[in-house]
């Protein structure tokens, strides 16, 4: 059976073609034994041997969620996929298959695609996740699409489990890519690890699993911000949580930026998204697993606090 010559160094998508582009992107992805049917047939055939099915999708459109000019194709497929992985770490489980759907302009180097498709395949590798299909096609500009399919062994860790009395607490690095991004933001690119955060997140992929065994009643990974995910869980749990910024550590690098741009550190910190970071409520200090950091308390109420009073800084991002 003979094979497409490998694409030209300077292809764009047009001179690939759509069957051409697919055949170079499978190329890139791996199988392991539970994928029964993978790319190139009309939907992938998948086996999950025990535990509960867990799915999810996310989307990325240029301009609005990455640019080109401020992190390469190979940043932008370990940023699409880290935030899927993440969403089923955030429910205690571990991803197993994903597929990809990629939309953009006929112009685009096909390079970039390929690129792209190494990143993500590289962050997958992380979690021991297969690519099992796809689709592409022509638009105004770069949109991906992604759905990630993982497992749970135990029952799914929800938001809506906290309750008074509760602590709550984090794992991961947080604010650092909000830091990385405001750097960016005007028109800089040190200190050189807050950008390469926001360019390549590092979420605890073992973490979510672990805080699902210890007894989490309530888990999210912080994609938009770290208030805006406490509230998420207030108010799915019909509870209120305190955050208490004095349980945190400003790193350096956040210092450094927060004096350079004249803004709080902390706004960082609890404002930004895109680190993955989790955030889970434990039923008190004892069960919360090592490396996890108490910050802050469930009580009875609604809403959330810091220090005890309202916030009026940045909560984290929203899409409308």
């Amino acid at each position: 059976m003979s094979h497409p010559a490998p694409l030209p160094a300077d292809a764009t998508l047009a001179d690939a073609g759509e069957f051409g582009l697919i055949a170079e992107l499978t190329r890139l992805f791996t199988s392991d034994e539970n994928v029964l049917v993978g790319p190139g047939d009309d939907a992938a055939v998948v086996r999950v041997r025990h535990g509960h099915v867990v799915v999810s999708t996310d989307l990325m459109v240029e301009g609005r969620h990455f640019r080109r000019d401020w992190a390469s194709a190979e940043d932008v497929g370990h940023r699409a996929a880290a935030q899927n992985l993440s969403d089923v770490n955030a429910m205690g489980g571990v991803a197993t298959h994903l597929t990809i759907g990629l939309a953009a302009p006929p112009d685009l180097p096909a390079q970039w695609a390929l690129d792209f498709a190494r990143g993500f395949a590289a962050e997958c590798a992380a979690v021991g996740a297969s690519v099992v299909g796809g689709d592409v096609t022509r638009a105004d500009q770069v949109v991906i699409a992604v759905t990630v399919i993982g497992r749970c062994e135990q029952a799914p860790v929800l938001r809506s489990g906290a309750h008074p009395g509760d602590v709550l607490a984090l794992t991961g690095r947080q604010g650092w890519a909000a830091g990385g991004l405001a750097v960016l933001g005007r028109g800089f690119r040190s200190p050189r690890v807050l950008v390469e955060a926001y360019r390549r997140p590092e979420p605890p992929y073992a973490a979510g699993k672990i805080a699902a065994q210890a007894g989490a009643t309530a888990l999210i990974d912080i994609s938009d911000g770290l208030m805006a995910e406490a509230r998420h869980i207030a108010e799915a749990s019909e509870v209120a949580i305190d955050v208490d910024t004095s349980a945190f550590e400003v790193p350096e690098p956040l210092q450094a930026v927060g004096a350079a741009l004249g803004a709080d550190p902390m706004a960082f910190i609890l404002g930004g998204g895109d680190d993955h970071a989790l955030l889970a409520t434990f039923p008190d200090s004892a069960a919360v697993p090592d490396g996890w950091t108490v910050v802050g308390h469930v009580r009875e109420g609604s809403g959330v606090t810091v220090d005890g009073s309202e916030y009026d800084g940045p909560t984290g991002w929203t899409h409308f």
